[in-house]
């Protein structure tokens, strides 16, 4: 797999917050000469020197300064990450999801139908996977994104979630029908579909049964510029409704399911008790368990 390496300057005063948010994943500390520190896991070697260079080496490191950092990937990576998604022909479908990870706040399906002639738009826009996207450029370019395109958008917020989890055998299944009520909503008879495949494949195709498309599943499908967009537009979706559930309750709630997001989660039900943690959270999460010992409620 080839290896690509991203360098971003991060202030000193930022370098302990970075080191916190760090140690609190599965990552291995190591020591480098004339760094900071360094950390190995998740597939990629991140160094903070310390003239403030982060140095990310990986396959996909821009999904780590998405995931671990606030900051963007830097310009220059941009034109590869352009040129290394999947230019489409012809009207299609994409479809892609978010929230799945995440202890607080909705799970988010979002489809969109599009063209080669606006896909080659999109490209130029600097359209990609979601994970690449900081948060702030996550929103905006979302907000061009639903103004440019036909799309489709169902949510589950955390009640309406924990209502209809227990009904399927898994995540899976209940993610295939918010995949296929979102395609539905822009299928045409006949059109491409393209779906990240989540599942066994006959978990989606079950779910689009008797609807006329051509439905493809693959893995790593945001190189596709229409299932990019789709999630880019996913995480918007999903972004708005987390900072909606943090001011409604006066907590800052989390991305992810790590050390963080207890701590959040304990704060909340000290605030509001414990029966209002399913209004802003997943409970079938292991994170519930930690969140109950963090809040003293289990002895």
């Amino acid at each position: 797999m080839t290896q690509k390496t991203l360098v971003v300057q991060v202030p000193t005063s930022r370098h302990a917050a970075l080191r916190a948010r760090l140690a609190a994943g599965d990552f291995e500390f190591r020591k480098v000469p004339h760094a900071a520190f360094s950390v190995k896991g998740g597939g990629v070697v991140a160094t903070l020197y310390r003239s403030g260079k982060l140095v990310v080496q990986g396959p996909d490191p821009e999904l780590f300064l998405a995931r671990w950092t606030d900051f963007d990937a830097p310009e220059q990576a941009a034109p590869a990450e352009r040129g290394g998604l999947t230019k489409i022909t012809g009207e299609m479908i994409g479809s892609d999801e978010t929230g799945k990870g995440d202890f607080f706040g909705p799970l988010v399906v979002a489809a969109v139908r599009l063209d080669g002639k606006v896909a080659e738009e999109l490209v130029e826009w600097g359209v990609t996977d979601s994970k690449a996207l900081s948060d702030t450029r996550a929103l905006k370019l979302g907000v061009l994104l639903r103004a440019k395109l036909a799309h489709s958008v169902q949510r589950l917020d955390p009640e309406q979630y924990n209502e209809r989890y227990p009904k399927y055998r898994g995540l899976n299944p209940l993610l295939a029908d918010m995949h296929a009520d979102a395609i539905r909503a822009l299928a045409k008879p006949g059109v491409r579909v393209l779906v990240d495949q989540f599942a066994n494949a006959r978990v989606m195709r079950s779910a689009l049964r008797g609807v006329d498309v051509k439905l493809e599943q693959a893995h790593r499908a945001e190189r596709n510029v229409a299932v990019a967009a789709a999630s880019v537009i996913a995480r918007q979706e999903f972004l708005l409704a987390l900072q909606e559930l943090s001011e409604e309750y006066g907590v800052g709630l989390l991305k992810g399911a790590g050390s963080p997001t207890d701590r959040a989660g304990a704060e909340f039900v000290r605030l509001h008790g414990w029966d209002a943690l399913g209004r802003v959270a997943k409970l079938h999460f292991k994170n519930t368990e930690k969140v109950k010992r963090l809040a003293g409620l289990e002895r």
